[in-house]
């Protein structure tokens, strides 16, 4: 049997019951669309993260696009942001009619190079839109600084962040704006799409309210356009409620997998993710290099080993943002390590067992390298 890179039946099958009662619950309530359960869930996780305001749409893709709408994001402005991400991330910005400019990543974290953000500002830049990749925060001090002295917003993208910290900080509680998925995969997923926008802005707040409701502030009435149907459905928001109260547990055993790993593989010639100092990471994925990524993946499949790539095409050589004028070299670091990352399963129900069996079938196959 495979082992797979991600893996939530198991999780289902701890949580068959509570999820079930979820979901009968809201088919009981007769409220399927903006009911007790979307406001519950909005309430709940802008508590977990200390306060503000959570806005629920229907998946972390609108997520991003109405948070940059609400903060002001027009056709033709530029917004700053990494090619080292999921494609989404850019897909939003492009939705929003504006223009995506990339910095290059840190070669160590692999996360937004904030020196090089402060030289990608032009008169047309708008905001800044820093990934939280895989699990561990971006450094926001300097970003925040850059977007007072300019003007600009900051928008956080979230979907692989939820419960990670900096500093302290909870991702999500920085900027104007953060988004976040649900995805069944997330470290807080689903059973379904979903997503969400935290804001410590009443405006911001109102303005995406609007934004995934038509334009609409009351039934039959748009106020503002464009407005969009964006809503996170109750089923959906009633299964997250009850996550949402394990999610300090999913992310100890993320933790608990991943020093397991820092363990077994030291030594084998893989580079294992490295921690920014003061980030919390909760390990959305676990990343690894190593420059032979193709043989390594190869043998682990033979041993029916699913290993995943995130990602194998940084988003400016992809052809459908050819437009962007992006060539071979101008993000050297993003390229290079497109040709050698890869993750491993990582899930909280992942038994000792099966992550030895992990450990061990890497210790072999690099071995022989």
């Amino acid at each position: 049997m495979t082992l797979a890179v991600w893996d939530y039946l198991n999780e289902f099958e701890a949580e068959r019951d509570d999820i079930l009662d979820a979901v009968e619950s809201v088919f009981r309530s007769g409220r399927l669309i903006l009911g007790d359960s979307v406001r519950g869930f909005e309430s709940e996780f802008a508590a977990y993260h200390g306060g503000g305001q959570c806005v629920t749409v229907d998946n972390g893709t609108n997520a991003l696009v109405l948070a940059l709408r609400a903060v002001g994001v027009k056709p033709g402005d530029e917004v700053i942001t990494v090619s080292n991400t999921a494609a989404p991330t850019v897909v939003a910005i492009d939705a929003v009619g504006a223009v995506p400019v990339f910095v290059d990543v840190d070669p160590d974290t692999y996360l937004m190079d904030v020196d090089q953000v402060p030289k990608a500002v032009t008169e047309r830049t708008r905001a800044l839109l820093p990934v939280h990749l895989y699990g561990q925060c971006v450094d926001l001090a300097p970003l925040e600084e850059c977007a007072r002295a300019g003007g600009l917003a900051l928008v956080e993208d979230c979907a692989q962040a939820h419960g990670a910290r900096r500093d302290g900080r909870i991702a999500g509680t920085t900027g104007d704006a953060a988004a976040f998925s649900f995805y069944p995969t997330k470290v807080l997923g689903a059973y379904g799409d979903g997503g969400a926008v935290l804001t410590g802005r009443d405006e911001t707040a109102a303005a995406l309210r609007r934004l995934r409701y038509y334009g609409m502030e009351n039934r039959y009435y748009v106020e503002a356009t464009p407005g969009h149907n964006s809503r996170l459905d109750e089923v959906q928001a009633e299964i997250l409620r009850r996550k949402l109260t394990r999610l300090d547990a999913y992310l100890a055993g993320r933790r608990a997998v991943a020093d397991r790993y820092a363990e077994g593989l030291a030594g084998t010639g893989l580079v294992l993710p490295a921690i920014a100092p003061g980030n919390d990471h909760v390990y959305y994925v676990y990343v690894v290099r190593h420059p032979q990524r193709e043989v390594i993946m190869r043998e682990m499949e033979r041993r029916s080993i699913s290993l995943n790539i995130s990602y194998p095409w940084p988003v400016h050589t992809m052809r459908g943002f050819a437009h962007l004028g992006y060539r071979p070299g101008d993000l050297p670091v993003t390229e290079h390590l497109a040709e050698e990352i890869f993750s491993l399963p990582m899930y909280p129900s992942l038994r000792p067992d099966d992550q030895d069996r992990v450990i061990e079938a890497l210790r072999e196959v690099t071995g022989r390298l």
